[in-house]
């Protein structure tokens, strides 16, 4: 087989260069091989779009070296970057798949192509032609490098029409219409495959061209590599997404990991330590890489020079720092540069949208970016539309239709999350970015709460599933931002009923331990804070929720908050239950009952009080405790609150169980069980009833249950907390 002499598309000069490792084996895309394959051989046009570095140029090159192996190549001819364009194509015809591969040389064409793709003897073939992947230096985008832009105009055109004939045209001389029209001559003869890769510096040249060689090259077919479609009629598209790093269901590793794992071990030539610790980090990796292949492979190289534990410590902070010098391809030999490749070729609104987004963690819908990046000379109406634009070049994910009725949402790759915020700090917006997060978050938290006292609880619980990912990125951000600890701490207090009902207790705790001492000025916050601290800490630290309830108490009595003092009530009564302490419970729950106001916000209504003090009663006086249950169903709006409803029935179901009426209770608890949204996390409580069915079913009489209790944190000690009246 011939020499593959490569050169650079565009108006680089020609290069031998062959330098850097040549690509592995491809791995975990066996169903996408396929669907090219099918594609292929269905299509005239056929794009492989996806984010950078998902492998779209690997995918590409495996298809055409699968083609030549079915024997429907004669000869390849290439314009390429390295080895990197044609690279599985000559290795396939390096096992004699291929007759011959043949490309352009340095100084002079090699005189099988000079002889044109158009000579009748020459048979089919695949042209391949890769666009140099500007973007090596734009790395440095932040600091006035500019990385590489836009390609000339019809740049591509003269590239293809050097691979196709050797005819070193002047760049930019004639029109791109008329360089397809010259090209179409010489190609309307052949029977070829036109692989056009990695185009998107010139995707308005390449949409033109490719119309005109379609329309006028019958014979012709055409695979493009691109971060988005050309958008063009009959065009099949196959979307590249980064591969999973969840096991798969026949006990198979994870296709992320089985690509780190083969690239390590040809990099490293040692035997991998296959200990759980390794393994864990391996599948840690994967996870924070969100399974990109060329993060992956950059991941690889760094851990057989380091060690797999420290990679995974680092990407768990930042990802753009990956590199390995010795990779093929320039813009693959840094994770920052290849991601820089698609800033540079954004315009100025979606720079700013792309940077002010990487403020938002996980997902986030329109409104939010909207919100969140406006101003500055961006109107909100222009967010929507950048939005769009960076989700078709793979820098946000859609995670909702975006034709479908309700608010499309986006995700950010890890990669472009991690560039967009470097860009966002360059240009000092990231306090403020901060603050409009935290606005909006706010809003969001006092929403939720609304919705919950409403009586629309699933609402509540879905939007916090939606949003609990910018939540909790917003919550620990704040206290490095001292203005925002008020509004943040308010944030936390709305959504008492996440941390509390859908046990989250341990996260809501740190969260209040980390704020309070941060807004001592505000009676009413920290009151209200410092109850729902001893709340969440109640079942595992019973004393250190003493030591917040005597902090809480003077708090709720100087700002003449009846809920709250109510509350500490409860929470005191919940410390007397579960020391065995019967009569001082009850009477710590009839007082919460009889303080807290029907509807009062911010946090458990009357009714679980209530329901608290028949479980409390039911051994010593099942009928006062069948009324105190009566009296919890009762209660002023307790029909629209499913969580106080499911805590009263339970109640009733374990005062007839005391009672011996086992077959009442069995009904009562079926029932409550029932009414639940199955498409919902399961509440506090649900674990209590489902015990309670099994006592039953078992004949047996179980203890006192934890149902007013949210199960949180178990024996761990309270911070100090200088200067702030919280003890440790």
């Amino acid at each position: 087989m011939a020499d593959v002499w490569t050169r650079k598309g565009g108006d680089s000069a020609p290069s031998a260069e062959g330098r850097g490792q040549a690509p592995g084996p491809l791995v975990g895309r066996e169903r996408e091989s396929q669907a090219l394959r099918t594609l292929l051989e269905n299509h005239r046009l056929v794009t492989v779009a996806g984010e950078v570095g998902v492998g779209k140029s690997r995918l590409a090159a495996e298809a055409v070296a699968g083609a030549g192996a079915r024997g429907w190549v004669a000869r390849v001819l290439g314009v390429g970057e390295g080895r990197v364009g044609v690279e599985a194509v000559a290795d396939v015809g390096a096992r004699g798949s291929v007759e011959r591969v043949l490309s352009v040389g340095k100084g002079r064409l090699a005189s099988d192509a000079v002889a044109g793709v158009g000579a009748q003897r020459a048979g089919p073939r695949v042209m391949v032609v890769r666009w140099p992947g500007g973007g090596q230096d734009a790395g440095s985008v932040g600091a006035g490098s500019g990385g590489a832009g836009p390609g000339a105009p019809a740049s591509l055109t003269a590239a293809v029409l050097e691979a196709a004939g050797g005819i070193h045209g002047r760049r930019g001389a004639s029109g791109a219409g008329a360089g397809a029209g010259a090209l179409a001559e010489r190609l309307r003869a052949a029977d070829v495959l036109l692989l056009l890769d990695d185009v998107d510096p010139v995707h308005a040249e390449c949409v033109g061209m490719v119309q005109t060689l379609l329309e006028f090259v019958p014979s012709l077919r055409v695979l493009v590599t691109a971060r988005r479609p050309l958008g063009l009629g009959g065009e099949a598209v196959l979307r590249l997404a980064p591969l999973s790093a969840e096991p798969a269901d026949d006990d198979r590793a994870a296709p992320a990991v089985e690509l780190f794992l083969e690239r390590f071990l040809a990099r490293a030539g040692t035997a991998f330590d296959s200990g759980d610790a390794e393994l864990n980090s391996v599948a840690d990796i994967c996870r924070y890489v969100g399974g990109l292949p060329l993060a992956l492979e950059l991941a690889a190289e760094q851990a057989a020079r380091s060690s797999v534990g420290e990679v995974a410590a680092r990407l768990e902070e930042h990802q753009c720092w990956l590199s390995a010098p010795d990779m093929a391809a320039p813009r693959h030999r840094s994770l920052r540069d290849a991601v820089a490749a698609a800033y540079v070729l954004c315009d100025r609104d979606e720079r700013i949208v792309w940077a002010r987004a990487s403020i938002l963690a996980g997902d986030f819908d329109e409104s939010t970016a909207a919100f969140v990046c406006a101003g500055g000379g961006l109107a909100t109406a222009r967010v929507p539309a950048c939005l769009t634009r960076l989700a078709a070049i793979g820098v946000l994910t859609p995670v909702r239709d975006p034709g479908g009725i309700r608010e499309p949402r986006y995700r950010m790759a890890p990669a472009a999350h991690d560039f967009g915020g470097e860009r966002l700090r360059e240009a000092r917006e990231f306090e403020v970015a901060a603050e409009r997060r935290a606005i909006h978050f706010h809003r969001v938290a006092a929403l939720a709460e609304n919705l919950w006292n409403l009586g629309s609880q699933p609402e509540a619980v879905r939007l916090v599933l939606d949003e609990a990912e910018g939540l909790g990125a917003m919550l620990e951000y704040a206290p490095r931002q001292p203005e925002l600890a008020a509004a943040a701490l308010e944030s936390v207090l709305n959504l008492w009923f996440w941390w509390a009902v859908y046990g989250a207790a341990d996260e809501g705790r740190r969260h209040l331990l980390r704020l309070l001492p941060m807004c001592r000025s505000d009676t009413l916050l920290i009151a209200r804070g410092l109850c729902l601290a001893a709340w969440l800490t109640a079942f595992g630290d019973p004393c250190g929720a003493n030591e917040l309830l005597q902090h809480a108490w003077p708090a709720a009595v100087l700002a003449g908050d009846d809920a709250t003092i109510g509350r500490i009530a409860h929470v005191q009564g919940t410390l007397a239950l579960h020391g065995g302490d019967l009569e001082r419970a009850a009477e710590q729950f009839q007082e919460a009952a009889d303080t807290i106001p029907p509807h009062a916000p911010g946090g458990l209504p009357p009714a679980v009080s209530l329901a608290a003090l028949a479980v409390t009663q039911a051994e010593r006086s099942p009928r006062a405790a069948r009324r105190s249950a009566r009296r919890a169903l009762s209660q002023p709006g307790v029909s629209g609150d499913a969580w106080a409803c499911l805590v009263a029935r339970y109640a009733q179901a374990f005062v007839d169980h005391s009672d011996g009426r086992t077959g009442r209770a069995r009904l009562r608890a079926h029932r409550a069980l029932a009414a639940l949204d199955g498409r919902l996390p399961a509440p506090h409580g649900c674990a209590a009833l489902r015990d309670l069915i099994t006592d039953i079913d078992r004949g047996s009489r179980g203890g006192l249950p934890t149902v007013p209790v949210p199960r949180g944190c178990t024996a761990v000690a309270l911070p100090a907390q200088a200067g702030s009246g919280i003890l440790g």
